[in-house]
C-alpha cells in the first residue's frame, strides 16, 4: 500500500514541479498558488455526499500540501520537520484541551483557578505533591505549563524544563535560516489569504475569478447547518420527512452536522437542491418557530470552503514546530492594509466567528492558540485587537445560538487572566470601561423608564450569555496590582465609575409594593435579578480589594460611590418631613412605610459604599474622609434608609404581612440571606447600619429604625386590641427588630469594624456551624462563602477549631468541633437560620445538661470595635434603647401575655448581656473616671419620677421569680451576677485593685451560685430516684401476688414442659447416638421438622405451615446472573426459544437466579395486593420505568424490594430410618445392585413406552451390567410410600413460581405446559446454592450459621419448592429429562445429544438426578414416591456417582500450579497406592512421575465448592442438622465435617475402591470419551476446579490514573479525535464508549447504547459502570432500568466527589468497593435500582436504553 501511494506521488510531481512553478521568481506565487487550487480542489471535493476521506487525503497530500512543503522547506518535507523537531520543543506546552479531558490546578502554587496543566505535565510536575484539584474540562482551554505569570512556583513540569528532550538546543538549532524565512514569508500571506476569503465568502454560486479556471457546471449541494434550537430527533424527523431517506441515512446525516456544523444532504442541479432547502425548512418550522439553517451552495464553493479548512489544520501542526513559524504568521495576520480601514485578518475571522459553521470554529480557534497564545509578544498584540473589536464580538455572541466553547469570545480567559497583559490592557485599552459599556449595550431592553433593570419575561439563553461579560470583568480583576501608576489608577478609575453606572441600574431595581386586596395571580419573575447578584458578589468584592490597594485610589472611589448613591436616593425627598417623639428625644425624617410603599431589596450601590467604609476603616484612610465627602454632603440617615428598608421587608416576610406577594419575594428572601449571596447585601445592610449607629446620635438612630418598622406606636401607651393577627405581626417586628440590633452592637467580626483577620471570620462560620451539628467537610465548604479564586479558606484553621472523625462503609467524615472552643457559641450568630438558631440552642443546652451546668448561653465577650465603629455601643446605653428595654420587661412581669413572647424576652436577655460585657471590658481597660459607657448606671435607673416606676434590675428581679420564663432563669441569675461584678468594678478605687480581686470575686459569685444550682438538681435527681423505686417495688408486689394467686396452673405448665423436654431429649438421645449428624444413607440422622407458624405481612394473621393449607409464600426476584461465570467471552444467548437448559457448562456462563427478601404473605393476600396494585398504578406514568407490571414486577410490600414473583412455602417432611431395616437393606442393595435395578426400571418404561416415542428415548442395553431377568417392579421392594399431597392454593403457586423461573430464565413468552420448566427448576436451585457457597467462602464465613435470615428462608423454601414441582409436571416428562442427566454418568443411557463428562457442571447433574429420581417410582394406578430408607439409598448413590464424576473432572486436565512440599504424610502414602492405580485407569495419560501428594491435594482443593453446595443442599432438602465443624471456619476441620455429613470416606480414593468393580467400568468409558482424551492430552482446554472466585476488576488506588486511562482512550468506531463520554465496566474491564451515536448497536430491533449492550453479554442485562470522568457508578437492569450509585473513591475527608465538582484528590475505598462487590454477589443490584427510582424520580428522564 505504501508503494503504491509513493508511486502516485511520484506521478503527481512530475506532472506539478514545484520548482518550475512556485520557486520562479518572475511569477506571481499567489497567483500561481490559487491557479493550483482551482485545478485541483473541485476534483478532490467532488464527492461530498459520500466522501472518501482516505482517497482525498492522499490526493490533497499529493497535488497542494507536498509540493507546497517542497517549496516551503527547499528540501523533503518528512526529514525536514524530522529534524525541526528532533531541535528543540517550546517551553509552553499549549496542549488545547477537548470536552471531557482531565485538567489540574494546583491550590498552593496557581494564581487563580484558572491556570490548570495537562494530564502529562501534572504527573510530571511537583504540583502533584501539593494540594490540588482535578476537574473536566468543557473544552477550549489549553495547558498552561511553562507560563511563569500563571504559576507562584513550579511552572515548569520536567518535560518542559530547560535541557529536557533537547530544548536547551532551541534558541541555536531551532532558529530558521534565512531562505526558509522568506519562503514563509511569501507561501503564508497567499495561504492565509485564501483561508479568510474562502471562510468569509457569502456567494452561493459563484467563486472569486482568480478561482474560477473551468466552465461552470449545474452541480449543487443543499447544505444543512447545525443550530442549538433543534433537537437531534427533530432533525432526524425533518430530513426523513423532506429527503424521503430511511431513519438510519437521516441519524447519519444529524451526528454529522452535529460534530461537524454542517453537511451536505443532498446533491443535484441547482432546482432539485432549491426544491430540498424549502422542504427541510418547512418541515422544521413545523416543529420549531424558527426554521433549520439550509443554504444552497455550488459544489466548487463547498470544495474551496472545505480545503481552506484542510489548509488552516496544516498551518496549525506547522505552528507547533518553530517559534519562527508562528512568529511570521502572527505577523501577516496582524498586518493591516496601509490607508484602508479594514480590518486585519485575525480581526477579520473574530468578526466573522460567529456565522462560521462548528468545524471551521474549532479550525480558527486551534490556529490562534497554536500561534498567537504560544508567543507573548503577540499574545499581548492579538489581546489589543480583541479589545478593539469586544463590543462587537460580544454583541455577535449573544445573538448567536452555539454555545460558549464554541466562540471566539471564550478565548478572553487566555488574555484576561495573565496579570501583566491584564494591566497593559487596563492601562492602554481601557477594558474594564469596554466591558462595563458592554454589559449596558447589550441589556437596553430589560431597562424602565426609570433607567432601572427589570428583567420580567427574559430570555435564560440570553442572559447566561451576559454572564460571560461579567466572568470577563472577574478575569481581568482576579489578579491585584501590587504597583500602582497614576496612569493605571486613572483608567482603573474610570472602569470603576462605568461600573458603578451598571449598579447605578440595579439600585432599587425591581421594587415591589405589598398585596392587600387578593393574592397576585403570576409570581414575576425573580431569578434573573437575583442570578445577577450572584454573578457580581465577587467582582464587588475584588472592586473593593482592588480600590483598597491604594489609599488615594480608594477615597476617591468612596467619593464616586457616594455621588452614585446619592442620585439614586433623590427620589422620595419631596414629602415633607414628620416629627416623632419618644423619651423625651425628636427625630425629623420623611415618611415612608415599607408595607405601604415600593421596596427594592437589590441595592448594589449602597451596598458597595458600606464595603468601601470599612476598608476605609481598616486602612485608617477614614480620617482623610472629609476631604473628599463633607459632612453636610454625607447625609448618613438618607444612606441608611434603604437598607434598613430592605431589613424591615424581611421582618415583615416573616410576620407573613407579605404573604398575598406570592413565593417570589419568600424565594429573594431566602437568597438575601443565603451563603451565595449575603457577603454581598445581607452583611452590607448590617454594616450599613453599624456605619449609621457610629456616626449619628444612637437614640436618634433608634427613633429611625422603630419608625421603618412600624413600632412607634408599639412602645407608647398600648391601645387594646382584639385582633390577634395584629398582634402576633407586632410581636414577630419586635423580635426581629431586637435581633438587628443584636447584630448592629454585636457582630463585630468584620475586618474593619473590629480588629480581626479573616481568619477569625472563618474560624468563628465554622465554630458556629459545628455548634448545631457535626459535619461533613463539603457541608461545612458549602456553607460558607468563596472568594475570586472560588476558595473558603476552610482548610487553613479547621484543624485549630475541630477535629476530624473517619468514616465507616457507609456515610462520610466528619468534623467535630473542639471543647475549648465551645466558649465562642453565641446563640444569636446572624448567619443562622431560624431552624440552625433553633437547633444549635438545643444542642447546647442539652450538652451543659449533660455537663451538670446551668443552661445560660449568654454571648462571648466581642472585640473591640475600631475607632471608626467606637460609638455603635452607645446605642446600648442611650435612653430609647433602656425604654425598649424596661417596657418589654415590664409587659413580661406583668403578665400582659399577648404583648409579649419568649424569644422577645431571650433578646433583651442577650441585650443586657451585651450592655454589661461592653462595661465590663471597659472598665477592666481604662480608669472607672475614662470609662463613659454607663450602661450599668441607666439599667438601674428609674424610667420615671412616677410612683410605680421600676428600673431594669428591679425587673429582672421579679422576672427570676416568674414561673412562665422557667426557661431564662439561668439566663437571669447570669445577668444577675453581671451586674454584681460591674457594680464592684464601679466601686473599686483603683484599676489594679480590680484587676488583682476581680477574678477571685466574681469566681466566687458564679461558684457559689453554681453549688446552688447543683445541689438543687441533685436534690430533684434523688426525689425522682427514690419516685421510681417506690413504683418497681409495687410492681414487684402485684407481680408475686397473682403468681401466688394463680399458683396451681404455673405448677402444672412447669411440669408438662419439663416432661415434654425431657421425652423429646430421650427420644433425640436415642435415634442420634452417633449418627445424627449425618445426612446421606442409611445412617441418615433425623430431620429437624420444626413447627411453622408465620404472619402474613399483608393481614398480620397468623398461620401454621402445612400441606392441605392454604399456600403462604416468599417474595421473590428472578433474575439472570453471570456471578460465577469462568468465561465473559462466551456469548450470552439472549432468546432462549431454542435453547436447552438440563446442562449448565462448567463455565457457569449464565444462570438463573432466585433471591428472596424473606417476607411472608398468604398467597390470596398477595395476588389482591398485585391486582389492586395494577389498578392503582396503571395511570401513573412513571410506573413502568421502576417496575413492570406486565411482567409480574412489584415491590415488596413491606421492604419495598422489587420482586417479580412468589415462592410457596413448602413443610420439610420429617423423616424416620429405622436402623434394623436400614442394616438389612445394606446386606441387599449394594451400588452394582442399585444400578441393575434402574437400568432395568428404566428399560421397562422405555419398552413400555416405545410407540411413538422411541426416536427420544436411548436404546437401553445391559452388557457387562444387570441382570435381564430382574423384574420390572423390583425397585419398589426396598420401600414405598403413597406421594405427598398438595392443597390446590400450594400447586397454583407451584406452577406460578415455576412458570416465572421459566420466563424470566429463558426469556420467553409464559407456557406452563413446556417440557423445560423442570429443568429451570433444577436449574436455579442448584445455581442459587452455588451462589451463596461462593458468597460465604468469599466473605470468609462459615458454610452454616452464618447466613442472613432472608437467604435462609429462600434456600429454604426454594429447595423444597424444587423437590415439590415434580409432582405438578408429567412424571413422563420428568423421567426422561432422568434418563438424560443419568446419560453424562452411566454410559448406558448416553445419547447423541448427552454431553461429555467435562462438558457439564456435576453439581446441576446432582440436583437434577435427585430431585427427578422419585418419577422412577411411578406407577399407572399408584402415584408412589420412595419411602426413608429408598431415599436414603437412591441420594447416595447419586451423590457418590457424581461424585466420582466431578474427581474425573478435576483430573482431568493438565495441573501447572507447580509443585508442593516435598514431604508426604502417611495418609498420603496410603492415597497414592490408590491413585497409581486410578491413574493407570486414565488410559496412562498421566506420566507416571506425578507425586500422589500432588494429585490428592489436587482433588481436595478442586472439589471442595461442590462439596459445600451438596451439603447445603441436602440439608435443606432433608432438614438434617449439620456438623458443629461446619458452623466454624476451618478449613482441615471443614473437609472432615463434609466428608462425615455426606457419607464419604475423609480419604476420597477409597470411594473408588469400595466400588471398585462398578466403577471400573465407568472409568473406562468415561476415560475413552473423545472430549476427556483431548483434554488428559493437553489438546484441548477444560475448567480449572476450584473455579476462579470472581470480583470486580482491580482499580488504581489513585484516581488520577484511571483519568489517565480515560484521557487515552480512543473510540474505536470513530475516527476523530472528539473525547467521548469513556466508562469502565466492573465486572469485566471493558472500557466503552457511552452515550455515543457511534457504538450503538442494533439488538433485536432495538438501538441499545454501548453500555446497555454490553451489559446483556457481560451480565446477562445486569452491570456495573463506572463513568470515569464523571466519578459515578451506574448501575443498570435490562434496557429500560438503572440508576447512579457513589462511586467507592474518596477524598481525604471520606467523601465521594460525583461530577468532580469540589475536584479534590480521590483514592480508592477497599471498604466501600467490597460493598460493591457483594451488592454485585448478593444480587442486589436490581433491588438498588429500584428503591433509588422510587426515591429520586429525576432519573425518569434519562433513556437508559442509550446509555
Amino acid at each position: 500500500m505504501i508503494n503504491e501511494v509513493m508511486d502516485y506521488l511520484r506521478v503527481m510531481l512530475r506532472k506539478i514541479d514545484p520548482k518550475i512553478s512556485w520557486c520562479d521568481e518572475r511569477l506571481n506565487f499567489q497567483a500561481t498558488f490559487l491557479q493550483c487550487l482551482a485545478k485541483h480542489v473541485p476534483n478532490i471535493y467532488s464527492a461530498e455526499m459520500d466522501p472518501l476521506l482516505e482517497k482525498q487525503e492522499e490526493m490533497v497530500q499529493a497535488a497542494i500540501l507536498y509540493p507546497l512543503e517542497c517549496y516551503l522547506f527547499g528540501e523533503d518535507p518528512g526529514i525536514f520537520l524530522e529534524k525541526l523537531q528532533q531541535s528543540g520543543t517550546s517551553q509552553l506546552c499549549g496542549k488545547v484541551f477537548k470536552g471531557g479531558e482531565a485538567t489540574y490546578s494546583c491550590r498552593d502554587c496557581a494564581v487563580d483557578p484558572t491556570c490548570v496543566l495537562c494530564m502529562d505535565c501534572f504527573q510530571n510536575s511537583i504540583h502533584k505533591n501539593h494540594r490540588y484539584k482535578m476537574h473536566s474540562s468543557t473544552g477550549g482551554g489549553f495547558c498552561d505549563c511553562g507560563d511563569t505569570e500563571a504559576w507562584k512556583a513550579g511552572p515548569l513540569c520536567t518535560k518542559h524544563e530547560p535541557g529536557a528532550s533537547g530544548s536547551a538546543k532551541e534558541n541555536s538549532e531551532c532558529q530558521l535560516n534565512e531562505e526558509i524565512m522568506e519562503n514563509s514569508r511569501r507561501v503564508f500571506p497567499s495561504v492565509i489569504k485564501y483561508i479568510v476569503d474562502m471562510l468569509i465568502w457569502e456567494e452561493e454560486k459563484e467563486l472569486p475569478p482568480e478561482l474560477t479556471t473551468r466552465e461552470k457546471i449545474d452541480s449543487y449541494y443543499c447544505v444543512l447547518f447545525n443550530d442549538e434550537h433543534h433537537s437531534y430527533d427533530h432533525v432526524i424527523y425533518s430530513l426523513q420527512r423532506a429527503l424521503g431517506c430511511e431513519r438510519s441515512e437521516a441519524q447519519l446525516h444529524t451526528t454529522a452536522i452535529d460534530k461537524e456544523g454542517r453537511r451536505a444532504v443532498k446533491a443535484g442541479h441547482y432546482a432539485s437542491c432549491q426544491e430540498a432547502k424549502q422542504k427541510i425548512k418547512r418541515h422544521s418550522e413545523n416543529i420549531s418557530q424558527r426554521p433549520l439553517h439550509v443554504e444552497v451552495l455550488h459544489a466548487d464553493v463547498t470544495a474551496h470552503q472545505k480545503f481552506a479548512l484542510r489548509l488552516g489544520s496544516w498551518l496549525n501542526k506547522l505552528m507547533s514546530y518553530s517559534s519562527d513559524f508562528r512568529q511570521i504568521f502572527c505577523q501577516i495576520c496582524l498586518r493591516e492594509e496601509a490607508g484602508s480601514e479594514k480590518p486585519c485578518f485575525i480581526s477579520k475571522l473574530m468578526l466573522w466567528d460567529a456565522k462560521l459553521h462548528k468545524g471551521a470554529r474549532k479550525v480558527l480557534h486551534e490556529l490562534i492558540f497554536s500561534s498567537f497564545f504560544m508567543e507573548m509578544e503577540y499574545k499581548k498584540l492579538f489581546a489589543v485587537e480583541f479589545v478593539k473589536y469586544y463590543k462587537a464580538l460580544q454583541k455577535e455572541y449573544i445573538n448567536d445560538d452555539h454555545d460558549r466553547v464554541l466562540s471566539v469570545t471564550a478565548l478572553s480567559v487566555q488574555m484576561f487572566t495573565v496579570p501583566t497583559l491584564a494591566r497593559h490592557l487596563i492601562e492602554e485599552q481601557s477594558v474594564i470601561t469596554t466591558i462595563a459599556e458592554t454589559l449596558l449595550e447589550v441589556l437596553p431592553e430589560y431597562l424602565d423608564k426609570n433607567g432601572k433593570f427589570n428583567f420580567q419575561d427574559y430570555s435564560q439563553d440570553k442572559m447566561n450569555r451576559v454572564y460571560a461579560i461579567i466572568y470577563d470583568l472577574r478575569y481581568v480583576l482576579v489578579s491585584k496590582p501590587t504597583l500602582w501608576t497614576d496612569r493605571l489608577r486613572e483608567r482603573f478609575l474610570d472602569g470603576f465609575v462605568s461600573f458603578l453606572r451598571i449598579l447605578a441600574c440595579m439600585q432599587g431595581m425591581e421594587e415591589i409594593k405589598r398585596e392587600i386586596g387578593q393574592h397576585v395571580e403570576v409570581d414575576p419573575d425573580w431569578e434573573a435579578a437575583i442570578a445577577i447578584q450572584m454573578q457580581l458578589k465577587n467582582i464587588l468584592l475584588m472592586f473593593q480589594e482592588w480600590c483598597a490597594c491604594d489609599e488615594e485610589l480608594l477615597l476617591r472611589a468612596y467619593k464616586e460611590c457616594h455621588k452614585a448613591v446619592m442620585r439614586c436616593s433623590t427620589n422620595g425627598r419631596s414629602r415633607e418631613k414628620t416629627v416623632f417623639h419618644l423619651c423625651g428625644h425628636t427625630l425629623e425624617s420623611r415618611p415612608y412605610r415599607v408595607s405601604a410603599d415600593p421596596v427594592s431589596i437589590h441595592l448594589p450601590l449602597s451596598r458597595t459604599l458600606a464595603g468601601l467604609h470599612v476598608r476605609l476603616s481598616k486602612t485608617g484612610a477614614i480620617s482623610r474622609l472629609h476631604e473628599f465627602v463633607s459632612p453636610e454632603e454625607f447625609q448618613v440617615e438618607l444612606l441608611v434608609d434603604y437598607p434598613l428598608r430592605c431589613l424591615v421587608l424581611i421582618a415583615q416576610v416573616a410576620a407573613e404581612m407579605w404573604r398575598r406577594n406570592g413565593l417570589s419575594l419568600i424565594s429573594q428572601v431566602f437568597y438575601y440571606q443565603d451563603v451565595k449571596c449575603r457577603e454581598e447585601m445581607y452583611d452590607k445592610d448590617i454594616i450599613m447600619l453599624q456605619i449609621g449607629a457610629s456616626l449619628m446620635d444612637p437614640n436618634q438612630f433608634l427613633l429611625l429604625v422603630l419608625q421603618r418598622y412600624e413600632l412607634a406606636d408599639a412602645f407608647k401607651k398600648i391601645k387594646p386590641t382584639k385582633n390577634q393577627d395584629l398582634i402576633k405581626q407586632c410581636n414577630v417586628l419586635i423580635e426581629e427588630m431586637l435581633q438587628i440590633l443584636i447584630y448592629v452592637v454585636g457582630e463585630r467580626y468584620v475586618p474593619g469594624v473590629s480588629n480581626v483577620t479573616k481568619e477569625d471570620l472563618i474560624m468563628r462560620e465554622i465554630i458556629h456551624l459545628l455548634c448545631i451539628e457535626p459535619m461533613a467537610h463539603s457541608a461545612i465548604t458549602k456553607s460558607l462563602p468563596e472568594n475570586e479564586n472560588n476558595e473558603t479558606g476552610l482548610e487553613s484553621v479547621i484543624d485549630k477549631v475541630a477535629t476530624f472523625k473517619k468514616p465507616g462503609v457507609s456515610g462520610h467524615g466528619v468534623y467535630e468541633l473542639k471543647d475549648e472552643c465551645l466558649k465562642e457559641f453565641n446563640m444569636f450568630f446572624y448567619h443562622y437560620t431560624k431552624t440552625q438558631h433553633s437547633k444549635a440552642e438545643h444542642t447546647q443546652k442539652k450538652r451543659r445538661k449533660q455537663e451538670n451546668k446551668d443552661e445560660a448561653l449568654p454571648p462571648p465577650p466581642p472585640p473591640d470595635f475600631s475607632p471608626a465603629f467606637s460609638n455603635v455601643v452607645r446605642i446600648l446605653n442611650c435612653d430609647v434603647m433602656m425604654h425598649i428595654l424596661r417596657t418589654i420587661l415590664q409587659r413580661a412581669v406583668e403578665l400582659e401575655i399577648h404583648l409579649w413572647t419568649e424569644a422577645m424576652i431571650q433578646m433583651v436577655l442577650h441585650l443586657l448581656c451585651l450592655g454589661l460585657l461592653e462595661e465590663k471590658q471597659q472598665l477592666q481597660k481604662s480608669p472607672e473616671e475614662e470609662v463613659t459607657f454607663d450602661f450599668y448606671h441607666k439599667a438601674t435607673r428609674m424610667g420615671s419620677s412616677a410612683l410605680n416606676a421600676v428600673s431594669v434590675l428591679m425587673l429582672l428581679e421579679r422576672l427570676k421569680r416568674a414561673p412562665q420564663l422557667e426557661a431564662q432563669k439561668d439566663t437571669v441569675n447570669w445577668i444577675l451576677q453581671m451586674f454584681d461584678t460591674v457594680k464592684r468594678l464601679r466601686e473599686k478605687s483603683s484599676l489594679t485593685t480590680v484587676a488583682a480581686t476581680l477574678g477571685s470575686d466574681a469566681t466566687k459569685g458564679d461558684e457559689s451560685s453554681q453549688d446552688k444550682e447543683k445541689a438543687e438538681r441533685k436534690r430533684k435527681a434523688e426525689a425522682a430516684r427514690l419516685h421510681r423505686q417506690k413504683i418497681m417495688a409495687q410492681m414487684s408486689a402485684l407481680q408475686k401476688n397473682f403468681i401466688e394467686t394463680h399458683k396451681l396452673l404455673y405448677e402444672n405448665t412447669l411440669e408438662a414442659q419439663g416432661k415434654e423436654d425431657a421425652i423429646m431429649e430421650e427420644e433425640s438421645m436415642s435415634s442420634a447416638i452417633d449418627y445424627s449428624r449425618i445426612a446421606l444413607g442409611p445412617k441418615r440422622g433425623p430431620s429437624v421438622a420444626e413447627k411453622e407458624v408465620l404472619t402474613c405481612i399483608l393481614c398480620q394473621e397468623e398461620q401454621e405451615v402445612k400441606l392441605e393449607s392454604a399456600a403462604m409464600v416468599l417474595s421473590a426476584c428472578v433474575q439472570k446472573s453471570t456471578a460465577l461465570t469462568q468465561n465473559r467471552s462466551r456469548i450470552i444467548e439472549l432468546s432462549g426459544d431454542t435453547l436447552d437448559p438440563l446442562f449448565m457448562h462448567p463455565d457457569l456462563p449464565c444462570g438463573t437466579h432466585t433471591g428472596s427478601c424473606g417476607h411472608v404473605m398468604h398467597a390470596a393476600c398477595w395476588q389482591k395486593y398485585f391486582e389492586a396494585m395494577q389498578l392503582n398504578f396503571r395511570q401513573r406514568l412513571h410506573v413502568e420505568q421502576i417496575f413492570d407490571l406486565e411482567n409480574g414486577e412489584y415491590l415488596c410490600p413491606l421492604c419495598k424490594s422489587l420482586c417479580n414473583t412468589v415462592i410457596p412455602i413448602v413443610p420439610l417432611q420429617a423423616q424416620k430410618i429405622n436402623s434394623e431395616d436400614a442394616e438389612a437393606v445394606a446386606q441387599i442393595l449394594s451400588l452394582a445392585r442399585w444400578l441393575e435395578i434402574i437400568i432395568v426400571r428404566i428399560s421397562g418404561y422405555s419398552v413400555k413406552n416405545a410407540e411413538g416415542e422411541k426416536e427420544n428415548l436411548p436404546a437401553f442395553t445391559s452388557k457387562g451390567m444387570g441382570n435381564s431377568a430382574l423384574e420390572f417392579h423390583s425397585i419398589l421392594s426396598f420401600g414405598v410410600q403413597s406421594s405427598v399431597k398438595y392443597s390446590s392454593s400450594i400447586k397454583e403457586m407451584l406452577i406460578l413460581f415455576a412458570t416465572t423461573i421459566y420466563r424470566v430464565g429463558l426469556k420467553v413468552a409464559p407456557n406452563e405446559a413446556d417440557h423445560r420448566i423442570p429443568m429451570m427448576t433444577w436449574s436455579t436451585c442448584a445455581f442459587t446454592i452455588q451462589c451463596i457457597e461462593n458468597l460465604l467462602e468469599t466473605e470468609g464465613k462459615p458454610l452454616f450459621g452464618s447466613l442472613q435470615n432472608r437467604q435462609h428462608s429462600s434456600l429454604k423454601a426454594l429447595v423444597q419448592f424444587a423437590a415439590a414441582q415434580r409432582t405438578t409436571s408429567p412424571q413422563i416428562l420428568i423421567q426422561k429429562h432422568l434418563v438424560r442427566l443419568l446419560g453424562v454418568l452411566l454410559p448406558n443411557f448416553k445419547a447423541e445429544d448427552t454431553p461429555s463428562l467435562l462438558e457439564v457442571d456435576m453439581f446441576h447433574v446432582l440436583v437434577g438426578v435427585v430431585l427427578s429420581f422419585p418419577s422412577l417410582y411411578w406407577e399407572d394406578a399408584v402415584d408412589l414416591q420412595p419411602s426413608s430408607i429408598s431415599s436414603a439409598y437412591n441420594h447416595l448413590y447419586l451423590f457418590h456417582l457424581t461424585t466420582l464424576a466431578h474427581i474425573t473432572q478435576i483430573e482431568g486436565h493438565e495441573d501447572d500450579q507447580g509443585t508442593g512440599p516435598k514431604h508426604e504424610s502417611a495418609g498420603r502414602i496410603c492415597t497414592m497406592n490408590y491413585c497409581s492405580y486410578f491413574l493407570f485407569v486414565y488410559c496412562s495419560c498421566f506420566s507416571q512421575d506425578v507425586p500422589g501428594w500432588l494429585v490428592w491435594d489436587c482433588v481436595k482443593k478442586g472439589i471442595m465448592p461442590y462439596l459445600r453446595s451438596a451439603a447445603l443442599f441436602f440439608h435443606y432438602l432433608l432438614g438434617v442438622s449439620p456438623p458443629e465443624e461446619l458452623l466454624q471456619v476451618s478449613e482441615e476441620g471443614q473437609f472432615k465435617a463434609l466428608c462425615s455429613y455426606l457419607s464419604l470416606p475423609t480419604n476420597l480414593f477409597l470411594l473408588c475402591q469400595e466400588y471398585w468393580d462398578t466403577v471400573n467400568p465407568l472409568l473406562q468409558r468415561w476415560c475413552t470419551d473423545p472430549v476427556v482424551l483431548s483434554s488428559l492430552k493437553g489438546k484441548s482446554v477444560t475448567i480449572r476446579y476450584p473455579r476462579k472466585r470472581n470480583s470486580l476488576i482491580e482499580l488504581p488506588e489513585d484516581y488520577s490514573c484511571l483519568l489517565n486511562q480515560a484521557s487515552q482512550f480512543r473510540c474505536p468506531r470513530s475516527y476523530d479525535d472528539e473525547q467521548k463520554h469513556p466508562v469502565l465496566c466492573l465486572f469485566c474491564g471493558a472500557m466503552l464508549c457511552s452515550q455515543n451515536t457511534c457504538c450503538q448497536e442494533l439488538v433485536d430491533g432495538e438501538e441499545l447504547g454501548a453500555c446497555t449492550s454490553h451489559a446483556l453479554q457481560c451480565g446477562a442485562g445486569v452491570c456495573m459502570f463506572l463513568k470515569i470522568r464523571e466519578c459515578k457508578v451506574v448501575l443498570i437492569e435490562g434496557k429500560t432500568r438503572g440508576c447512579l450509585y457513589p462511586a467507592p473513591y474518596l477524598d481525604e475527608y471520606g467523601e465521594t466527589d460525583p461530577g468532580l465538582k469540589r475536584g479534590n484528590p480521590l483514592h480508592l475505598c477497599w471498604e466501600r468497593y467490597r460493598k460493591l462487590h457483594l451488592l454485585w454477589q448478593q444480587h442486589c443490584i436490581i433491588e438498588e435500582i429500584a428503591r433509588s427510582q422510587e426515591t429520586n424520580q429525576i432519573f425518569f428522564g434519562f433513556n437508559w436504553q442509550l446509555l
